[in-house]
């Protein structure tokens, strides 16, 4: 089983699979938003987020962000409840290539009283909408490099001020994480199949920087996170 970790290893996620029937899918998104809370995904990119919030020079418009990938909108619901919290001036876009995903984060979104203007698109190969900051979690061990850094670029010429990427650090740790989380907290079988072969399909952080470097995102920082992740952000000049 740890044999499978020393080398990168993609398999197709039962997650990824369009014909997925929806009652399924519903499910395994419920599965994963509680895995999101429970390990806080959000506050890995949150504090850079803020910081930008708070000292951008906008002319007095919101700050733009776009969440890349979004799924059922964990990540930017999150965050958006943090903003309002503390005051600041948002406004949030979502995109993904799943119609169905896209519609449960609207409508998620719509619940809590916030506003998600969405785009369905392959990020990447899709021109991405204009954004101040765009973000991405969870989303780089789905793809092979040139898929990843073609994302990057993608993200880089939407971005007129920051982007953040997050992701699983493939580890012992980081598996052993995967299993025994997934199965605590959900039952969906989809979850507890693709938990796994995220972390296996995941960058190490010696890996994922030299593609940032290939899609043009020099000077970016990297840095590892808890539970068993990375950081990547980078600041336009």
């Amino acid at each position: 089983m740890w044999s499978d970790l020393q080398e990168r290893r993609r398999e197709p996620e039962l997650m990824d699979d369009p014909s997925l029937d929806a009652a399924q899918h519903d499910a395994a998104l419920r599965g994963l938003a509680r895995l999101n809370i429970v390990s806080r995904s959000h506050a890995i990119l949150w504090p850079r987020v803020a910081d930008v919030a708070r000292s951008a020079n906008l002319d007095g418009r919101p700050l733009r962000v776009l969440d890349v990938a979004t799924g059922s909108g964990d990540l930017p619901l999150a965050m958006a409840h943090r903003a309002r919290n503390a005051g600041l001036d948002i406004r949030w876009s979502i995109c993904d290539a799943s119609a169905h995903a896209l519609d449960v984060a609207v409508r998620r979104a719509a619940g809590s009283g916030l506003d998600f203007t969405a785009h369905q698109l392959d990020a990447t190969t899709d021109a991405l909408p204009p954004s101040d900051v765009s973000i991405c979690s969870l989303f780089v061990h789905h793809l092979d490099p040139p898929q990843v850094v073609r994302l990057l670029r993608g993200m880089r010429c939407a971005s007129s001020v920051a982007i953040g990427v997050a992701d699983l650090d493939r580890s012992r740790w980081g598996f052993a994480l995967a299993w025994l989380a997934s199965r605590t907290l959900t039952r969906s079988p989809i979850v507890h199949t693709d938990a796994l072969l995220s972390v296996r399909a995941a960058f190490r952080p010696n890996e994922i920087l030299p593609m940032a470097q290939e899609a043009g995102l020099g000077g970016a920082t990297l840095r590892r996170a808890w539970p068993a992740r990375w950081q990547l952000w980078w600041t336009a000049r």
